[in-house]
């Protein structure tokens, strides 16, 4: 029986006891049309000669039809069986995410040492594969933004608080201790490990119900190890709004499309915010690449699962020449 790893961790393997294996991952569900944004990304994972995989984890009511066209474009599709967690887990949260709780399937690739865990409504610009190579056991991901309706149930947004800008509104001293960092969870790396998932399945057992499901959950789990980095790496598209000083446009490397009327797929410019010329801008960005014949996978296009990857070596130089900055805990007044 495997043995688990106390909440919150990762186990250290030496190298020596694994294969050295990396892959992007995504996840889809359903027959809908985020189909689309899937085939986006591997096209754009392929634009920027990235030298990995990626990894669709499939629900079992993923149609035939959507699972042909994403190994045709050169996807590893991966069927997954969905997680229901306890009935007390998900009465208070919002249906729309509860599915999303199936994406802890994905600790369970262990035979991937490392992987770049992406939503199918986010594209790649620029190469990122030198995330692979940041220090292990940690978890890595993007601050999230407290600033939309969305968080109207938390303490952040009824006083005004934002981790994104933590000197605009001080957290109250009587209110104790600001809450933990918090990161959005569409872009994430981290490490399978079968004692990592059997302890994230445990742990969803007991865990009280909370609005943003598995986000919620994950960043509770792995709080104590979480590492933020800079928000080129998952652009929240509220940020453009709410925080334009912290968005250097021209230096992002992912764009996530999670603004209500932002998927590219589904773009009609009429909701709030839609009609600014950054937000068509990065959805006409997204068609260009979704549109490009010549970015369809051919079989010289198959990357390797190996040890290392020459190309994306090649291309992003070695980790010292692309050093992460990891962002520090705001201060608190």
């Amino acid at each position: 029986m495997a043995s688990e790893t106390p909440e919150g961790t990762l186990p250290s393997t030496p190298l020596t006891d694994q294969v050295k294996k990396r892959a992007y991952v995504t996840f889809l569900a359903g027959d809908g049309d985020y189909v689309k944004g899937v085939v986006g990304l591997v096209k754009g994972l392929r634009k920027v000669k990235s030298g990995y995989p990626l990894i669709v984890a499939v629900l079992p009511d993923v149609p035939e039809l959507h699972r042909r066209l994403l190994q045709a474009q050169g996807c590893i599709v991966r069927e997954i069986e969905p997680v229901h967690p306890p009935e007390n887990q998900v009465q208070f949260a919002m249906a729309y995410y509860v599915i999303n709780y199936s994406k802890l399937r994905i600790w369970n690739f262990v035979e991937y040492s490392k992987i770049i865990y992406l939503d199918a409504d986010i594209q790649v610009y620029e190469n990122i594969d030198h995330l692979f190579d940041m220090p292990d056991g940690y978890f890595y991901a993007v601050m999230d933004c407290f600033c939309e309706k969305t968080w109207s149930h938390s303490r952040q947004y009824s006083i005004g608080y934002c981790q994104q800008c933590p000197d605009k509104v001080a957290w109250p001293a009587e209110m104790g201790s600001p809450p933990p960092l918090y990161f959005n969870a569409g872009m994430f790396v981290s490490e399978p490990a079968q004692s990592t998932y059997n302890s994230l399945l445990k742990a969803l057992r007991i865990t009280p119900p909370t609005p943003f499901a598995e986000q919620d959950f994950l960043n509770m789990y792995f709080e104590k190890i979480y590492k933020p980095i800079p928000p080129v790496y998952n652009l929240v598209l509220a940020m453009l709004w709410r925080h334009p000083e912290n968005v250097e446009l021209g230096k992002v490397k992912v764009v996530h499309y999670c603004a209500a009327g932002s998927k590219p797929w589904r773009f009609t410019g009429k909701e709030a915010n839609m009609d600014r010329e950054d937000i068509k801008m990065l959805v006409a960005k997204w068609w260009n690449i979704y549109n490009d014949d010549s970015l369809d996978f051919k079989e010289e296009d198959a990357v390797p699962e190996g040890d290392t990857c020459l190309r994306s070596t090649s291309i992003m130089g070695t980790m010292s020449e692309q050093k992460i900055n990891y962002i520090p805990a705001p201060s608190v007044a």
